[in-house]
């Protein structure tokens, strides 16, 4: 099982505005690489205090970090070929569409599936499926809404979900959930 989990946070309801990037890496059913950037959004230094108040970042943390078009294409390359998973996908590939756009940049050919729609699908007893309750319900520990632990806990409890569904491969994954399947 190869993909890459992916969060943002942002500064403002704008889509292009993000601030913070976590992607998590995983090759062979095992979690290789886990990295975040914070990013300086356009909006600098203008963040919402609603946004503040979920993530905890503010101007003074990205006023010397990079913009989104000066680390995607570190960011593409680990990305390269995998599935991309998300927890609330549409709301982290409209945040990557948003940044893509916001630069001219060309959106890569890259398959998404959200992990809301893997644990449904995995759990469906469940109550709640927000990437804490799912967490908290595995007994995974990580720092909710900072990008690089919200990407891993993605992918962790995605690697619980196909192994509860005894999905084994990207093939078996893509045939199971191809309907749930979006392209960016």
């Amino acid at each position: 099982m190869d993909f890459c989990a992916l969060d943002f946070e942002t500064a403002t309801h704008e889509r292009s505005s993000a601030c913070e990037m976590g992607v998590c890496i995983v090759q062979d059913s095992k979690i290789v690489e886990t990295k975040t950037w914070l990013i300086k959004p356009p909006s600098f230094p203008y963040f919402n205090p609603y946004n503040i108040d979920i993530h905890g970042i503010t101007p003074d943390d990205v006023k010397h970090a990079p913009t989104f078009d000066e680390i995607w294409y570190e960011v593409e390359e680990m990305m390269y070929g995998t599935l991309m998973i998300a927890h609330n996908a549409s709301f982290d590939a409209g945040v990557l569409r948003g940044c893509l756009d916001h630069y001219g940049m060309f959106t890569p050919k890259l398959n998404y599936l959200c992990s809301i729609q893997l644990a449904k699908k995995s759990w469906n007893y469940l109550p709640r499926y927000g990437l804490k309750h799912l967490a908290e319900y595995h007994q995974i520990e990580f720092k909710h809404h900072r990008a690089g632990d919200d990407a891993e806990a993605c992918a962790k409890i995605s690697l619980l979900a196909f192994e509860k569904l005894f999905l084994l491969s990207n093939e078996e994954v893509h045939e199971s959930m191809k309907l749930k399947i979006k392209k960016l």
